[in-house]
């Protein structure tokens, strides 16, 4: 009988001392399952971006063939008077395959009234270049500019610093695309 007694008593403090680390490990599952979808869904809008911009685009198909990495953002913009913005994008390195999410944000003042949805797309030329852009973060100048479109299709046929940069709307490829005031940076959150 004291064997037993001591076997329950044995139980009951092995149960008492796990149970809050079981409870500690569900939660830290439930981070983690919300951190990969998040991924997920940054990877499937990055995906439907780059094939949207090919059936659109064969010379940046061509660009994306020589470049060394990649990089799409999704965002949302809204003006009103002052504009504001924000997005999530993910960028890969292709001889790796390693990605690192991404955040961006953009603010402005000028003309303009409502909202605006669209993907920008960096074609890396170099680790150099591509490295720096993950690493240190990217501030868009006024002469980022992408170029491209149907009435454009021969204007972007090579990298510029190191670049080649399309925005995508609903309506499709942008001529003269401005991403000036745009910054990007890691996602500390979304980043192991």
């Amino acid at each position: 009988m004291k064997k037993l007694i001591t076997s329950l008593m044995i139980c009951v403090a092995v149960a008492l001392f796990t149970t809050p680390n079981a409870f500690a490990d569900d939660q830290k599952t439930s981070a983690e399952l919300k951190v990969e979808a998040k991924q997920a869904k940054i990877n499937e809008v990055a995906d439907e971006t780059l094939q949207n911009l090919f059936k659109e685009n064969a010379k940046a198909k061509d660009l994306y063939d020589k470049a060394v990495g990649w990089a799409v953002f999704d965002n949302t913009k809204v003006a009103f008077g002052l504009s504001g913005g924000g997005g999530n994008g993910v960028a890969v390195d292709k001889a790796t395959g390693k990605k690192t999410y991404m955040k961006m944000g953009t603010a402005g003042v000028g003309l303009g009234l409502g909202v605006n949805k669209y993907q920008v797309v960096f074609l890396f030329q170099d680790e150099g270049t591509m490295n720096n852009f993950v690493e240190k973060g990217w501030q868009a100048d006024a002469s980022a500019t992408a170029a491209a479109g149907k009435n454009a299709a021969d204007a972007k046929t090579d990298f510029s610093n190191g670049l080649a940069i399309y925005q995508l709307t609903e309506k499709g490829l942008m001529l003269n695309a401005d991403i000036a005031g745009t910054k990007y940076w890691k996602n500390d959150n979304l980043n192991e």
